[in-house]
């Protein structure tokens, strides 16, 4: 009889959505040993009824209790098969516990290539995919001689962070001489010019050989960055159709990094010329309801097929792409035309999800989110514009 094999979920808790791979996974045989920090009478029932157990630490961040979970873990049922968080903030500590405990998956020595953005860039180039000009630089002065290889403006950035968390666009010297001084000093930051376009996206998941079975694209209407600064409405949808070029670089960069059994979130400037150049990978699913919204756009069920591939090494689902699917943030401060009654009436059985937006994904995706879908383009951009209104 084959031994059940454990997954231990780390930040079992939170996003509250990613319940649904512990549901799956249970669903498909596994052991599913939950992590958190969340106190157990508190999690959904739910979740609680798809862990076989759930250990509690004070800290996510104290490596050490993060350790003694997994530990117990393997002590009590043996194994360890899978460790996983899909959330960037503990890709560093889920590669650190798949070294102390030899589990597959990305482990201490990957983390330069996928944390660094210099090291993500390197492999762009590697594969054929064009990137932005830039580099890692070491003080004031060698910033300034690369400022004048990039031309004005540019964009600085940690070389390993998240998000638009740090970011600097620097138009003259000025700038660059306020951002030397408010900089992290611990802190490693890499320069590149600036690129003009719009950001596309090229999503997926790969199985245990490497193979992509899922695909899918966003379209964003504005960078985080901007969004965060601008206090404006944040909107992306997914596409049904995704255009070759993309499709191709996507494919390219997924193989050059050799990612298996892994979501991945390729971001691409679009440019006015219409080429595509690379912008950053990020080893996991698409941010806030970018999940559920493969399941909306497809009719699928991507929990359950990311435990098929986990336990089975298949993929089921017949992908046809037949909606267009769309998210749109309202920011706080600002009077809307529409209601959220108004918004149910006009959108109908095509308004699929309305969020209440955790608090620290707030200032990107705002305080209320829509998730809307629709066959035609131009229907779902008539809703998301009009939730805009």
């Amino acid at each position: 009889m084959d031994r059940v094999k454990n997954f231990v979920v780390v930040s079992a808790h939170f996003p509250e959505n990613y319940q649904y791979f512990a549901q799956r996974l249970k669903g498909v045989g596994m052991n599913v040993l939950g992590i958190g920090d969340g106190v157990y009478d508190e999690l959904p029932q739910e979740l609680k009824q798809s862990l076989t157990e759930y250990y509690r630490v004070d800290s996510m961040d104290d490596y050490q209790q993060m350790y003694r979970a997994v530990a117990y873990f393997a002590f009590k049922y043996g194994k360890i098969d899978r460790i996983e968080s899909h959330n960037e903030h503990w890709l560093e500590t889920d590669a650190r516990l798949r070294t102390d405990f030899n589990v597959r998956g990305f482990k201490n020595e990957d983390m330069n290539q996928i944390k660094r953005k210099s090291s993500m860039k390197a492999v762009f180039n590697a594969v054929g995919v064009p990137a932005a000009r830039g580099r890692v630089f070491k003080d004031v002065e060698d910033a300034k001689r690369l400022v004048k290889e990039l031309g004005y403006p540019v964009v600085i950035k940690p070389d390993s962070g998240v998000g638009a968390n740090d970011t600097w666009k620097v138009n003259n010297v000025d700038d660059l001489e306020m951002f030397w001084k408010q900089r992290q000093e611990n802190v490693s930051y890499i320069m590149e010019e600036f690129i003009a376009g719009t950001i596309h996206s090229y999503d997926g998941l790969t199985d245990q050989n490497g193979h992509i079975v899922f695909s899918s694209s966003y379209i964003y209407n504005q960078g985080v960055l901007d969004a965060v600064s601008a206090n404006s409405s944040f909107f992306y949808y997914i596409r049904r159709d995704i255009p070759e070029e993309l499709e191709e670089m996507g494919r390219k960069i997924v193989k050059g990094f050799a990612l298996k059994e892994r979501f991945f979130h390729i971001e691409f400037f679009l440019r006015e010329d219409g080429s595509y150049m690379a912008l950053e990978i990020n080893f996991r699913p698409p941010g806030g309801a970018g999940v559920e919204m493969f399941n909306y756009a497809n009719d699928i069920d991507i929990y359950q097929e990311y435990a098929n591939i986990v336990q089975h090494n298949q993929f089921t689902a017949d992908v046809t792409r037949p909606y267009y699917c769309g998210y749109i943030s309202r920011k706080s401060g600002r009077d809307f035309k529409h209601d959220n009654e108004a918004v149910r009436a006009h959108c109908g059985d095509q308004l699929m999800k309305l969020i209440e937006v955790p608090e620290a994904f707030v200032p990107v995706l705002g305080r209320n989110g829509y998730v809307v879908r629709a066959k035609e383009k131009a229907e779902l951009l008539d809703m998301l514009a009009y939730i805009d209104a």
